[in-house]
This record gives structure tokens, sequence and C-alpha cells, in this order.
């Protein structure tokens, strides 16, 4: 069983987590992953940006950081469970994406959420044009999941 854990930070805890932790769930299966633990940050420009600079050596806000792990421990019942690592999200620079890309912010969520799982897997890209490989196979995933989604309001896409 996979599991997803989200938390915020300079930002308020959106109320669709349950549904972002239900998608990275439904793209680790389609993955064939099993017994993954991955934690999710959800903030802003400012603190992503910190983030980039101390990490990346890049002085800008972005919007996703993938920070991998891949570590397997052994929970308090002996399961071994795999940590592959961290997702960062700044909310800021998705919905700026988001109206450039000229798409919902759920899709770019989405999209998000496939390309650091992917990163995590120990998926790669040189650039970011659509001919590579990993872009290929995120857009194949996002297209098998695109009923599915994740930025929810009273039972409506947002």
């Amino acid at each position: 069983m996979n599991r997803v854990a989200v938390k915020a930070e300079e930002v308020p805890l959106p109320p669709w987590i349950d549904y972002l932790s239900n998608y990275i769930v439904k793209v680790l299966n389609i993955l064939d992953k099993d017994n993954w633990d991955v934690s999710v940050l959800l903030c802003n420009d400012s603190y992503i940006r910190g983030l980039n600079t101390q990490y990346r050596g890049k002085d800008e806000a972005t919007d996703i950081l993938s920070f991998p792990l891949g570590e397997t421990v052994l929970s308090e019942g002996e399961e071994k469970r795999y940590l592959p690592g961290d997702l960062v999200i700044s909310l800021e620079t998705l919905e700026e994406n988001a109206r450039y890309f000229g798409v919902s912010p759920d899709e770019e969520l989405r999209r998000l959420l496939i390309h650091g799982i992917l990163h995590l897997d120990g998926m790669d890209h040189k650039n970011n044009e659509p001919a590579e490989p990993m872009l290929i196979f995120q857009e194949k995933l996002l297209a098998g999941l695109g009923a599915e989604r994740v930025m929810m309001n009273m039972g409506k896409s947002v």
C-alpha cells in the first residue's frame, strides 16, 4: 500500500489534499510501485525560491522541486517501506504556468505531480522539449488519468 503525506508551508493547506493524495497513489499504482511513502510540500514562490537557491544555485522561483531520497526502511510492523523522497510545489508558479500554457490549474498540478514522481523514480530529462522521453511518458500518464481531478471544492473542479 502506498502512502502520501501532504503539508503546506507559507500557504494554507488546501481542502483538496485527500484528492491530491489519491491521485498520487493512482499514479504509483500505474507505475507498479508498492509500499512507497511520498511526501508533498505545497508552498509559495518565496519558499520554493529559497530552496531552489540553496539546492540548485538558481535564485528564482520554480513550479516543482524533487528531492530524491531512495531509502528502504522497516516500519514498526517490520514492513519494508520505500522512501523515494519529497516533492515541493509552488502553488503561485503553478497558477502562473497554468495561465501561460492555457490549461486549468488542476491539469497543471496533475502534470507536476506526475513529473515529480517520475523524477523520484529515477527518470530525468535534458531539457523541456516535448520530444524528451520522460516528458512523452509524463503526458501519456496524464492522458491516461484524464478523468481524474485533484483541485476539488464542494464537488467541483477548480
